[in-house]
């Protein structure tokens, strides 16, 4: 997609529901049903998701950690994301 206006656009016409994954979720990815069409977003290392997909977002996910600790580096997060949705999905 060009920008997100146009990926918006075409998620809208399609009916794809976004799930994004951030530190400031409010439910972890494990307790989630996932869809075979969902589209699992995930911000910058170092920003996060900007304000607009946040609120653009169909749910928001966090991946559980233990308090005080950082936050898993990208490929590891999309790994067990895309892992559990897999799985759901068959």
């Amino acid at each position: 997609h060009d920008d997100w206006a146009a990926f918006e656009a075409w998620r809208q016409v399609q009916r794809r529901r976004l799930v994004l994954f951030t530190t400031t979720g409010a439910e972890p990815y494990t307790g989630f049903a996932f869809r075979p069409d969902d589209i699992l977003l995930f911000g910058r290392e170092s920003a996060g998701a900007p304000d607009a997909v946040h609120d653009a977002a169909d749910a928001r996910l966090l991946i559980p950690m233990v308090e005080g600790r950082r936050s898993l580096n990208l490929a590891v997060s999309a790994a067990m994301a895309a892992g559990e949705a897999l799985r759901q999905a068959g």
